[in-house]
Parts: structure tokens; C-alpha cells; sequence
């Protein structure tokens, strides 16, 4: 099953490739990625509510590991 696309390492950089779902996931999991979005809602050019989100998706493994200093 292919799901998405990503560059091929073939000589031309514009040609895509099939990519699984489950390597991509593997891929984003290994390594994480960063999601941001802001979200306003307005009326009349008037902003009522403005949402700013952040996220970060990674495995705990790929996650960088904190020393004690105590």
C-alpha cells in the first residue's frame, strides 16, 4: 500500500517515488518531527479567538536524554 510521495535518488531530484505509510511513520519516528499551526477565528476583521498549537511526534528512544546535575 503507498500512501505518499517522496524524491526519488534517481539523477532527477523532481521525480517522486511511492513511499508505505510504514515507512514514512518509521522515518518521522526515528528521527521526529515538529507540527506548529496557529488557528484565529474573526468576524468583521475583528479576532475573537486566536489558538497557537505546537506538538512534537517522536519515539521516546529518538528523544535526547537529560543528565541529572543534582
Amino acid at each position: 500500500m503507498t500512501t505518499s510521495l517522496a524524491p526519488s535518488s534517481a539523477d532527477d531530484p523532481l521525480a517522486y517515488r511511492p513511499v508505505a505509510l510504514v515507512d514514512l511513520l518509521d522515518r518521522v519516528l526515528a528521527t521526529g518531527v515538529m507540527i506548529s499551526g496557529d488557528i484565529t477565528l474573526a468576524i468583521a476583521d475583528v479576532d475573537l479567538v486566536r489558538i497557537s498549537l505546537r506538538a512534537l511526534v517522536a519515539s521516546v528512544g529518538a528523544l535526547p536524554q537529560q543528565e541529572d546535575t543534582a
